[in-house]
């Protein structure tokens, strides 16, 4: 290190983008898990209550959002 102060690790990309990444990766989750409970008339009180195809972007929203999360978790420990 030779005295230098080492770059906190808030500023590098890497960690940026994880943020990035496990923030829309949690709000997709929580958005497709209320569009499928909506789909499947779980959830009433909307006009998506008993529509199969919000059950389906649903379900596509909590893997896609369960992806971006993954992602997220494991940027931080390649090098």
């Amino acid at each position: 290190m030779n005295g230098a102060w080492p770059e906190p690790r808030i500023w590098t990309w890497r960690y940026r983008i994880r943020y990035v990444l496990l923030i829309a990766g949690g709000l997709m989750i929580l958005m497709g898990g209320v569009w499928l409970l909506q789909g499947i008339s779980i959830l009433p009180g909307s006009f998506m209550t008993g529509q199969m195809f919000w059950a389906i972007m649903g379900a596509v929203f909590l893997v896609v959002g369960g992806l971006l999360a993954l992602a997220g978790f494991r940027l931080n420990r390649r090098r």
